[in-house]
């Protein structure tokens, strides 16, 4: 599918509007002229690029053709796609979309046509659609995550089952040189406390664990390779200026948030990784509450993880001087602000709030001071205009 294959002309002044409901087998299309008050057809067409391709040149004969659907698991293969046949396509917040209080119908047609209207009317905030190669090296970094979530859970069965047999490890901390040496004693045929038929259990718990830490010390190389890249080696030396920040939580935010010069202020950033208050303030009334977890939890994770380094006093150790070897003197005066700022910040807090509430504090004015160091980084891609991109 090419961009370069004959399409109509049409005049620039004409738009026409789709909203697109998206699923597996199915797309329910919405069509809305910008003259028009409401869609003048809704199409439900198969998932399939040949007759969709088929569809949109048919329309485009009569007008420029715009279009949008939500993000979902779909990912961004549609809007790939029409963007290679010549068409314009956003790929939308569904977080963000209005809604309405006094609707309570919800279905393909009357969303598609929502989007369409909402679309055209300009209520809808884009989401930054990463490049192919972009997604890939994201989702290796997620792959890791997730087996480091498999790691921790294999611990928990094995800690678990060893506490309901009566065995509890006590000459140090767990899962150092010596437990694991330990835990190695507890699976050996003739030596073990454990019965033959808990020994199997114990067998099974353990080389499951082994497996799960070889493949994510296998993802480990991997992501360091991809670190080395001209890509990414700038934004992850950057941040790793930063106390809390390492290796694997600096490539999380490197490919999450990819372009930082998309958000015009540090604000935009808290809200891209949900990290801002909820409000319902009226009036003289001002109310804040807890934040609101609409964004990017991949992020907001590894913040709030580095944020609780920031609990400790303000001091350059020997690794932080070694990751900061080479870097721009500006972006290691900024992380060093941060430390001294960020100290004083949660002792204030956690003096007189819970430890959990200081911390996600300091993880949202950590995320500022971040901010203001990626806008040292080269202009090797345009930033994103305007604020209705996340």
């Amino acid at each position: 599918m090419s961009s370069s294959s004959a399409i109509a002309v049409v005049p620039a002044t004409f738009t026409i509007y789709l909203g697109m409901d998206v699923h597996k087998d199915s797309i329910t299309i919405a069509v809305l002229p910008e003259v028009a008050k409401a869609p003048t057809r809704v199409e439900r067409l198969p998932n399939d690029f040949g007759k969709l391709r088929r569809f949109f040149d048919r329309l485009a004969k009569q007008g420029q053709l715009r279009c949008c659907y939500e993000a979902s698991g779909a990912g961004y293969v549609l809007q790939r796609a029409i963007s290679d046949w010549g068409y314009s396509c956003d790929v939308i917040a569904p977080s963000l979309i209005p809604k309405r209080s006094g609707v309570q119908r919800k279905y393909d047609r009357r969303d598609a046509s929502d989007l369409a209207r909402l679309y055209r009317a300009g209520e809808l905030v884009t989401v930054h659609i990463p490049s192919e190669a972009e997604e890939r090296v994201r989702d290796l970094v997620r792959c890791r995550e997730t087996f480091q979530r498999e790691v921790l859970k294999s611990r928990h069965y094995i800690l678990k089952f060893l506490a309901r047999r009566g065995l509890i490890y006590r000459e140090g901390t767990n899962w150092s040189r010596g437990h694991f040496a330990w835990l190695r004693r507890v699976a050996r045929p003739f030596s073990s406390p454990l019965v033959s038929e808990d020994q199997l259990v114990f067998s099974e718990y353990l080389e499951l664990l082994d497996y799960k830490l070889k493949r994510r010390d296998e993802l480990d190389h991997q992501i360091e390779n991809l670190v080395l890249t001209p890509a990414l080696a700038t934004t992850v030396g950057f941040l790793q200026c930063f106390r809390g920040f390492k290796r694997q939580s600096s490539m999380v935010l490197g490919t999450e948030i990819v372009d930082w010069r998309r958000f015009a202020k540090p604000s935009q950033a808290s809200a891209f990784v949900g990290l801002v208050p909820r409000e319902a303030s009226s009036g003289s009334r001002e109310r804040r509450g807890s934040i609101t977890k609409a964004g990017n939890s991949h992020c907001r994770h590894v913040l709030i993880q580095a944020a609780w380094s920031y609990r400790h006093r303000p001091r350059m150790s020997a690794e932080i001087k070694r990751r900061q070897q080479g870097q721009p003197a500006r972006v290691t005066r900024i992380a060093w602000e941060a430390q001294q700022r960020l100290y004083k910040r949660y002792q204030h807090l956690a003096y007189r709030k819970s430890p959990q509430i200081a911390v996600v504090a300091v993880a949202r004015e950590l995320l500022g001071f971040l901010w203001a160091a990626m806008q040292e980084l080269p202009h090797t891609t345009p930033a994103v205009a305007g604020s209705g991109v996340i």
